[in-house]
Parts: structure tokens; C-alpha cells; sequence
């Protein structure tokens, strides 16, 4: 019994790891065919710029909220903190240096891949599963030229975008709180702030979100596009496609982090 057991544990093992080196490869050669058709030109750039509108605009409230909530609670904590230190002055940079570095591209990053990136899959997904893909191919439409590579670049111009406005609310939650409740002077908190933000600390955030920005692209355009499984297998994609952004986002912010401070500290 317990040779069957290992048997069974084997095969699945091994199925798995089949399953998996498999899936990575056809991920890489549908990311080298939609990086073949940018190089080459081939972008439809009224589908971009369509993209471009959609994905920032149903993004663009709530990371407006993610971001002033964000600056809030920190500099509430930041406050209540460093005032046992004598020290509330210096809320103005905890804010500051968190979001720009940190918080911004991150937070900003996850609420994308759950409202426009799920929404990239679940529109590729459902387009596969009733064979729109399919038909779009044989009207002589490239589906990859039409579909795809419009939704990839929309995250690489969007999610910058939005990573700098949730930066620019953020710390403007921030400064209410500090002027209001820390009691701290307008003009000295807005001088602390542009003081604490240096050209490092701001390009050492803002680097991140174009790596960002490929992940989501790249693993929300592979999961709709490959979708199977008819209306139940569209949520199963869409939830997997966001699950992988969040996880793959934060293991490279990590790698990301470790990164840039060793070089530029």
C-alpha cells in the first residue's frame, strides 16, 4: 500500500513538474511573439489608445482612495509614534519616503492587477471560450496584433501613470493630517516633504513599476488568452491571473528593493 501511495506521489510530482516547465514555455514563446510584433511595429494605436482610457479610467478612483487612505493611516501612525519621541516633525518624510519608494508603485501595482488586469483576462478569456479569437483570425485579423499587444502596452503607460498620481494624493492625505491633527505648520510640512524626496528616492520607486507593469501585462494577457473551459473556466483564469500577478509583483519588489539599495543604498 504504501509503494502504491509513492507511486501515486511520484506520478504527480513528476505530472506536475511536466505540466509546469511546459506552461512556462508556451508563456515565454507568447511573450517573444508579442514582443515580435512591437518590434516589428505592428501596433494598432487607436486599440491602444482605447486601452489606455479604459484601463486608467475604471482604475483611477479607487487607487485614488487606496492612496489617500494610504497617507492617512501612516501619517496618523507616523504621528502618534514620534510624538513620544519628541519627534512629529518628521511625519512629512515617514509619508513621503514610504510612498515614493515603497507603498506607491506596490499598492498601486496590486489594485491594477485586481480591477484592470482581472478585467484583461476575463475579456480575453470570454472572447476565447465563444471562439471570437477564433473568428477574428479568419475574418484575416491577427488576434495577437489586435487584441494583445494594444492591452500589454496600456500597463506599461497606465500603470506609471497611476503610480505617480497615488504618490501626489497619498501624500497629500498625508499632509492634511499633519497640518490638522500633528498640528504642523502648511509651509513646513511642504518644505520637509520636497527636502526628503531626492532624485534616488523617487526613480529607486518609479523603476519598479515598468518590471511591474510587464508581470501584470504579460500574466493577465496569457491567462485570457489561453482560457479554456467555457464560463467556469473564465472566472478560474481571471482568479489565477490575479493571484499570480500579486504573488509574482511581491517576490520582484523584494528582488527589486534588495537591488537598488545595494546600488544606489
Amino acid at each position: 500500500m504504501t509503494a502504491i501511495l509513492r507511486g501515486i506521489f511520484v506520478q504527480r510530482l513528476v505530472n506536475f513538474f511536466i505540466d509546469t516547465t511546459a506552461g512556462l514555455g508556451r508563456a515565454l514563446f507568447f511573450l517573444g511573439e508579442v514582443w515580435g510584433y512591437v518590434f516589428r511595429g505592428r501596433i494598432r494605436w487607436a486599440e491602444l489608445l482605447k486601452q489606455i482610457y479604459e484601463q486608467g479610467a475604471q482604475s483611477l478612483f479607487i487607487v485614488a482612495l487606496t492612496a489617500l487612505a494610504s497617507g492617512v493611516v501612516l501619517a496618523l501612525q507616523g504621528f502618534v509614534t514620534m510624538s513620544r519621541f519628541g519627534a512629529k516633525e518628521y511625519v512629512a518624510q515617514l509619508v513621503a519616503l514610504s510612498l515614493v519608494r515603497e507603498l506607491g508603485p506596490v499598492f498601486t501595482t496590486l489594485i491594477f492587477s485586481g480591477k484592470a488586469g482581472a478585467r484583461i483576462t476575463a475579456d480575453l478569456g470570454t472572447m476565447n471560450v465563444n471562439d471570437q479569437i477564433l473568428a477574428t483570425r479568419t475574418l484575416g485579423v491577427d488576434p495577437m496584433e489586435f487584441l494583445v499587444v494594444p492591452r500589454l502596452l496600456a500597463c506599461f503607460i497606465v500603470i506609471p501613470i497611476l503610480v505617480v498620481f497615488s504618490e501626489i494624493i497619498g501624500i497629500a492625505g498625508g499632509y492634511f493630517i499633519g497640518v490638522l491633527e500633528a498640528n504642523i505648520s502648511s509651509a513646513f510640512y511642504i518644505t520637509q516633504t520636497l527636502n526628503s524626496i531626492g532624485y534616488v528616492d523617487f526613480f529607486s520607486g518609479f523603476i519598479k513599476t515598468f518590471f511591474f507593469a510587464f508581470l501584470v501585462g504579460w500574466i493577465t494577457c496569457y491567462q485570457g488568452y489561453y482560457t479554456t473551459g467555457g464560463s467556469l473556466g473564465v472566472g478560474r483564469f481571471t482568479t489565477r491571473a490575479v493571484a499570480f500577478s500579486y504573488i509574482f509583483v511581491i517576490l520582484s519588489n523584494t528582488i527589486l528593493t534588495k537591488t537598488i539599495l545595494t546600488f544606489w543604498g
